[in-house]
């Protein structure tokens, strides 16, 4: 009854206390034994080797005490070392359950940088976190919503329990080393009621927007709206870039009927996972005007088709590149590579 009062008293007694107890008691048990029996171990580290296959309860008989006082060590060790290793064994395990439901839970800060940070879960936030998993092997992606789990379980998705209004959520969310930041429509409030005046949506969205520009003005921010008209509102917010969903949707079902099979064209352009893409490369020193710049990249398998948001690049053959330019380009991932490396 002892013994259990005592192992019951040893488990909630602190981890750091106990993973130090293990460690000094190993390292005077292997030194004491030596001690003890030099000539049976030879030396301190196979006195170590003992003492780990003893409290790990392997036991592989390679060493072991011949005399009375070593056995009666032993015994010693029996009982209190196995007891305590168990304990450290235990707590490790339980430490990884406790992280893992912690992650799922998004009560974890994350460490990370130069990542994209997600705001509230959809369909499209979805879509775009499989879209940035597969154009980049290595970047890592944070999710703020305030579900009870994460909706995503993925390696390299990071998930962030709250309400993104509030700057403890936004940093733990690590917003500050971010790459940058979208910011989703989400028609269901944290209640699970829908929201069926896009005005109340898109007012959400706005509040998120002046939080996030309130604290990290210097993040490129991209944010879904429902309605055109509800972007004026956004006028005083720091918004590089706006995404009109349902106005995309029609626009593009239009130029489908109109044109078919340029649907297929513009979904191929926008996802990385069919075909050719849509790549930004920066200018080569030796590129004076845009002529120079479309002859030699499509002599290396690229088509040079805007700058910035320019699409008449056509007309501007012998206009003079600014250094600071973005160029977009439609060709294959590889081309791409080889094009990243000139």
């Amino acid at each position: 009854m002892l013994f259990f009062k005592l192992f019951y008293k040893l488990i909630n007694i602190s981890s750091w206390f106990i993973f130090i107890a293990s460690a000094l008691l190993i390292i005077s048990s292997s030194l004491f034994i030596y001690l003890i029996e030099p000539e049976t171990f030879g030396n301190a580290f196979n006195g170590f080797w003992w003492v780990m296959t003893t409290v790990t309860t392997v036991g592989y008989g390679d060493y072991y005490p011949t005399t009375a006082m070593g056995k009666i060590f032993a015994i010693f060790l029996y009982i209190i070392g196995i007891g305590l290793i168990s304990i450290v064994i235990s707590k490790v395990v339980d430490s990884i359950f406790v992280y893992k439901r912690k992650r799922e839970e998004g009560k974890l800060k994350y460490q990370g940088m130069n990542h994209f940070v997600i705001i509230d879960w959809s369909r499209n936030a979805n879509l775009a976190i499989q879209e940035i998993l597969n154009s980049d092997s290595a970047v890592e992606i944070v999710l703020i919503a305030s579900l009870e789990k994460t909706p995503l379980s993925h390696e390299r998705v990071h998930y962030v329990q709250g309400n993104p209004i509030h700057k403890e959520i936004l940093d733990q969310a690590n917003l500050a080393k971010a790459r940058a930041i979208f910011i989703f429509s989400n028609e269901l409030t944290e209640y699970g009621n829908f929201i069926r005046d896009t005005s109340y949506v898109d007012g959400k969205t706005l509040l998120i927007a002046i939080a996030i520009q309130h604290n990290f003005q210097h993040i490129h921010t991209v944010v879904e709206v429902k309605e055109r008209e509800n972007i004026q509102n956004f006028v005083h917010v720091n918004v590089d870039e706006f995404i009109l969903s349902s106005e995309m949707v029609s626009q593009l079902a239009v130029r489908s009927a109109f044109s078919p099979g340029a649907s297929k064209i513009v979904s191929q352009l926008l996802s990385t996972q069919y075909g050719d893409d849509l790549y930004e490369i920066k200018p080569r020193l030796h590129w004076h005007t845009y002529r120079d710049a479309f002859e030699e990249l499509l002599r290396e398998g690229a088509t040079l088709i805007a700058e910035g948001q320019h699409l008449n690049i056509n007309r501007r053959l012998d206009e003079t590149i600014a250094a600071d330019a973005s160029l977009f380009v439609i060709c294959d991932k590889q081309t791409y590579q080889k094009l990243k490396n000139q």
